[in-house]
């Protein structure tokens, strides 16, 4: 005699396999979505990275300007304090050339601090987009985890998880 509840029993299972499959399958695409992110996050962050250290070098080579014009000003200074203990008068072309030296020391130190600024700012938007870098790897390997585990919950958490990596990418971005 045939068991009624067999037939039923069979669907179930065959449905919950299906389900099961179907899970999986929304694992593995979100772990690629997720994957997708990390590499933008990685790009950008990289970018950021190489513009800070760029931006850092013009405003070394900024400084060392400064320096030259601030040894340039200094020896015709100690040139016009020779002239003056020797009693000789500093003329209006030597007046003129000190205050040429001090207007471009000012410039120069200005783009200096400018590009220092665009430094930082290059710089914490790399640490942002690390942020998101690692939080996107950690939500793939906890991915990874979900399915040898067959836990769904830990897929959830990996996805929340790469929510927050994608609050830094925006962050980062914008």
């Amino acid at each position: 005699m045939e068991d009624p509840t067999e037939q039923l029993r069979d669907k179930i299972r065959e449905e919950a396999e299906e389900k099961k499959e179907k899970w999986l399958f929304h694992v593995a695409l979100s772990t690629a979505i997720i994957a997708v992110l990390a590499a933008i996050s990685g790009l950008l962050g990289g970018d950021h990275a190489n513009e800070a250290i760029m931006e850092q070098i013009k405003a070394s080579n900024q400084w060392s300007y400064y320096q030259a014009k601030s040894i340039k000003s200094e020896i015709a200074a100690s040139g016009n304090r020779l002239l003056l203990a020797s009693g000789y008068a500093i003329n209006d072309s030597d007046k003129h050339k000190m205050a040429q030296y001090e207007q471009q020391k000012k410039e120069i130190m200005d783009i200096a601090h400018e590009s220092e600024k665009e430094s930082e700012y290059h710089l914490s938007r790399h640490k942002v987009l690390a942020r998101a870098v690692t939080l996107f790897q950690i939500a793939i390997a906890i991915s990874a985890i979900s399915i040898l585990a067959r836990k769904k919950v830990l897929w959830i958490g990996s996805m929340v998880i790469a929510a927050g990596g994608i609050v830094f990418l925006i962050q980062g971005i914008f």
